[in-house]
């Protein structure tokens, strides 16, 4: 059976990685966000490319789930020394991946060539996307602050601004990658994993031409918000901010225009009736691998009801 998933952020790569280890490497294709994409230090920098690349070739810190497994912080500690900017927190193994990334842009190799790349430098087989070759950047309109990039709003204010609005600057010029529609057309169906639907699923889906695709499609989500609460990061936040009380019946409300099936957790199960399509209820709280591996064959074992 073939899947593609779409993915961003460190619940998208939990199930990423039990979907690797269900499925033939020829079987699983990754769509990814890059809206989170920013220059640093004059680097280009791939959030959400990196933390499924990392995570697929056994490099992830398997602590926070982003960054590198035994990584050191040599450059980051000298900067501080110098009073350079340390909100953003390189690790060395980390440093060395933006550094060959931007070199390769610079000498004009889109993002897709290079990730694939650096997937066969690393051993990775599963055909790993970015959504888009073009410049398409997250940018969060906040009541405190204005308009900031996604990182500043993430990481640097640690995501305490009042989110007023979201916007994909770029994205009405922007096309999908090589190969996006392709895995889109092939598969037998495809998996919104439990990412950040405003921040990393979004923007994948507004790139034009990829909505149109997606709705052709078997399609099912995972709820990234259980009980009202996002397993990691500022979704649940985000959907109260817009006016939108945080549960798993809004996340379904939000991509009901592509789905076929929806996944919800066990805790959530008393809500499943209030989704009018085909629901699975089951652990989707991913605390090991073996978690991972379950939910995956769950989540194609429903795919294939559908």
């Amino acid at each position: 059976m073939k899947i593609t998933a779409l993915a961003g952020g460190v619940g998208g790569a939990k199930l990423i990685d039990g979907l690797s280890r269900v499925l033939n490497p020829s079987e699983l294709s990754v769509i990814v966000n890059t809206g989170d994409d920013f220059i640093h230090y004059g680097l280009h920098i791939s959030p959400d490319l990196d933390t499924i690349t990392y995570t697929l070739g056994g490099m992830a810190n398997p602590f926070s789930g982003w960054g590198r497994f035994e990584e050191t912080y040599n450059m980051i500690s000298s900067l501080e020394v110098l009073g350079g900017q340390t909100w953003f927190l390189l690790g060395d193994k980390d440093l060395a991946v933006h550094l060959e990334r931007t070199r390769l842009l610079n000498q004009g190799y889109p993002l897709s060539s290079v990730t694939s790349k650096f997937c066969h430098a690393w051993g990775i087989k599963q055909l790993i996307l970015p959504m888009t070759d073009n410049d398409v950047r997250t940018v969060i309109d906040t009541v405190e602050s204005g308009e900031l990039s996604f990182q500043q709003y993430f990481v640097e204010n640690k995501y305490r601004p009042q989110v007023k609005n979201i916007h994909f600057s770029g994205i009405e010029t922007a096309s999908p990658a090589p190969g996006v529609l392709e895995a889109i057309e092939q598969a037998d169906g495809v998996i919104i994993s439990p990412s950040n639907p405003w921040v990393s699923i979004d923007p994948i889906s507004h790139i034009p031409g990829i909505g149109s695709a997606l709705k052709k499609k078997i399609i099912i989500a995972v709820s990234p918000i259980i009980s009202g609460s996002a397993i990691k990061g500022p979704a649940a936040k985000m959907f109260s901010e817009m006016g939108i009380q945080p549960s798993s019946v809004a996340v379904f409300r939000h991509y009901s225009q592509y789905l076929s099936g929806f996944v919800l957790d066990n805790i959530d199960k008393s809500r499943s009736h209030e989704i009018p399509i085909p629901t699975l209820v089951t652990q989707t709280i991913m605390k090991s691998t073996q978690d991972r591996v379950s939910l995956a064959q769950s989540v194609i074992d429903f795919l294939q009801t559908l």
